[in-house]
């Protein structure tokens, strides 16, 4: 059984060894600080609980319009229209126009995955619990 002291020495190394080859491997593979930054805001955009009620309608639904996004999500067609120009920006959705009609759908299959792999990770329950 830990106590509240052990707490703080699990987030922190108690005798302080640097593995200079696995700090070289890892830093030659770290992205560099644009894409961190591109990552983050995609990580930003996806905080936001409105915006994903909105990817998870389209997770599920596929290609929709505005006004059958926002049923779904029980949201006004005016902000379910800011957190769609808002992922697209971000390449995050994209749009088709057909007449007056615009269609929004996830922009790829890593999106997805990305979605996918996060319902999956909060739906799962450590082992014994």
């Amino acid at each position: 059984m830990s106590s509240a002291s052990d707490v703080g020495t699990a987030d922190r190394c108690v005798t302080r060894v640097v593995d200079p080859e696995k700090v070289a491997v890892v830093t030659a593979a770290m992205p560099d600080a644009d894409t961190v930054g591109e990552l983050a805001q995609v990580f930003g955009l996806l905080a936001d609980p409105g915006r994903l009620r909105v990817l998870t309608a389209l997770l599920e639904g596929g290609e929709m319009c505005v006004c059958d996004i926002a049923a779904v999500c029980g949201n006004s067609e005016s902000a379910v229209s800011h957190a769609l120009r808002l992922l697209r920006a971000s390449r995050v959705v994209q749009a088709r126009r057909s007449g007056r009609m615009a269609y929004y759908r996830l922009a790829d299959s890593h999106v997805r995955m990305l979605l996918d792999l996060a319902l999956a990770h909060v739906g799962h329950k450590e082992e014994g619990s």
